[in-house]
């Protein structure tokens, strides 16, 4: 007969042993969110991707999980590979360009961004490229350039062999090879760049702007049909001057242009009052903007609102 006392002794360490294994979830979650993040573009997924496996790691057996960091990678990585299946058949009907949801980074919510290469892992600029990859050659990029996981690694996540991956590897650089120069090594050039555009955004000043812009720029919005944003890139200075210029006119008077760390870089952050507008990350390349990319659409705000609300 089970007694009150041994009733609530198993109670106890069924208790401790959940809670421990919550605070050994909780070491790995920003590990495991920067894995889903840069799978699906997505931060909203990428959310609801790791508490899925955060669900399953609770269920597992006590012990049966020797290595909790490599078991939830591999989890996480294919919950991603299924969600990317109908993920791409939603972005093909998608209204207008389709942009990763932006994330300020600045407090390590996608894990360490210590080197030049975890930044641009997470840059929109990539992100946007990563979508040309399969979701397996995506996976297996993303756990090489920016988890520097082996091959054999890689493997074992994957349940494929190791020249398998190394060929998937081979042929995700090779379809990206085009773009290898996009990012701008100088960090303090590229803040100083945003900053001043920022500054000449705010005062309407045209001459200023005109001169951190490249001559080929391209201005790329994603209203995903919930508010208005250009169909197709704005490309060029000029149209791009002309565009800001209107969006100045219909938009600038009572809204907040603050700078921020967003996806790793520096990035433009527009607010009404409460409300978040815009966030524009910026491509830069030989100091001037080569392209901007700015996310309207209020569903992929949604995230960072949180994230401002909560700092």
């Amino acid at each position: 007969m089970t007694t009150a006392r041994q009733t609530d002794s198993t109670d106890s360490t069924d208790s401790a042993r959940s809670t421990g294994r919550t605070a050994e979830f909780e070491r790995h979650r920003p590990r495991m969110f920067g894995l889903a993040y840069r799978m699906l573009g997505s931060a909203e997924e990428a959310q609801d991707t790791v508490q899925d496996a955060y669900l399953r790691f609770r269920a597992t057996e006590p012990g049966s999980v020797e290595q909790s960091g490599a078991w939830l990678a591999k989890v996480v990585t294919n919950l991603c590979l299924n969600r990317l299946t109908s993920a791409r058949v939603q972005r093909e009907r998608y209204a207008g360009p389709w942009l990763p949801e932006p994330v300020l980074t600045a407090d390590g919510v996608l894990g360490p961004l210590e080197s030049a290469e975890q930044r641009d892992s997470v840059s929109a600029a990539l992100l946007v490229l990563l979508e040309r990859l399969t979701p397996t050659e995506r996976a297996v990029y993303v756990l090489r350039e920016a988890f520097a996981y082996g091959y054999r690694e890689i493997a074992g996540v994957l349940d494929l062999g190791e020249a398998n991956c190394r060929q998937l590897y081979r042929r995700s650089v090779s379809r990206l090879a085009a773009d290898e120069a996009r990012f701008e090594p100088s960090e303090r050039v590229r803040r100083e760049l945003v900053e001043a555009f920022v500054d000449a955004a705010r005062e309407g000043d045209l001459a200023h702007l005109e001169t951190v812009l490249a001559a080929d720029v391209l201005w790329w919005g994603d209203g995903g049909g919930k508010v208005t944003a250009a169909r197709r890139p704005v490309e060029g200075r000029v149209k791009v001057l002309r565009f800001l210029e209107g969006i100045a006119e219909r938009y600038l008077d009572g809204m907040e242009l603050t700078v921020a760390e967003v996806n790793g870089d520096t990035g433009l952050v527009a607010r009404h009052g409460d409300t978040l507008f815009a966030v524009v990350t910026f491509e830069v390349r030989g100091g001037v903007v080569a392209a901007a990319r700015t996310v309207l659409n209020p569903d992929k705000l949604a995230f960072m609102a949180r994230q401002l609300t909560s700092g």
